[in-house]
């Protein structure tokens, strides 16, 4: 018998959980150099399969700041006139792509909760010249974006990170329109986690 239950949300601080994504991830921004537990920056968008033409244009600062888990461009590159949001756009790389393959008659939103990876990527976006992209403070659970804005929505190494993720997915349905593609790139476990390294804060940001 199935069931269209959802699955159960760890029961944990998400506050102090943001706060300590907030703070590692600051790091990312302001200390690309530093040396992490995961792969960043150029030689990881060649590990992910990027195109190198897709980063002719990009700042270097958002390129050394990437972090994603995945390729979201892998499911198919994004037609002239799109509008795209990006959920968990970190320093920029993608919503940065995303602009160039949309064209100035698209729109690219990267939403962002880490304050000095927004401020990273506005710069990158002004530097690029690309007046069709935007950045905006949020979380994927409550997207600054109107229901049904957006023709593509992608997502790079993000839900892995959220607790809850069916509402995450809710959110990311909300803004698509009608027929509206979802791109994600992302990590999955092949086990199920027990349930006391679930509320372990830790072990969710590496």
């Amino acid at each position: 018998m199935t069931t269209n239950q959802a699955p159960s949300v760890p029961e944990l601080d998400r506050d102090a959980l943001r706060r300590a994504i907030q703070a590692e991830y600051r790091v990312v921004a302001e200390a690309p150099e530093h040396g992490f537990h995961f792969h960043t920056g150029r030689p990881l968008a060649r590990l992910l399969g990027y195109d190198a033409q897709w980063l002719e244009g990009i700042p270097e600062t958002a390129i050394e700041s990437f972090a994603g888990t995945g390729n979201p461009f892998s499911l198919g590159e994004l037609a002239a006139g799109s509008r795209v949001v990006d959920v968990g756009c970190g320093a920029g790389i993608d919503s940065l792509i995303a602009a160039k393959m949309v064209g100035p008659t698209g729109r690219v939103v990267g939403v962002d909760m880490t304050p000095a990876m927004l401020a990273k990527a506005r710069r990158a976006g002004q530097e690029a010249g690309l007046a069709n992209v935007s950045f905006r403070a949020g979380f994927g659970e409550a997207l600054p974006v109107l229901d049904g804005w957006a023709d593509v929505v992608i997502s790079n190494g993000v839900l892995n990170l959220m607790p809850d993720k069916a509402a995450a997915l809710a959110e990311m349905a909300r803004v698509l329109k009608p027929g509206g593609r979802l791109q994600i790139g992302d990590i999955l476990v092949e086990k199920a986690v027990p349930g006391g390294a679930r509320r372990k804060i830790d072990l969710w940001t590496g």
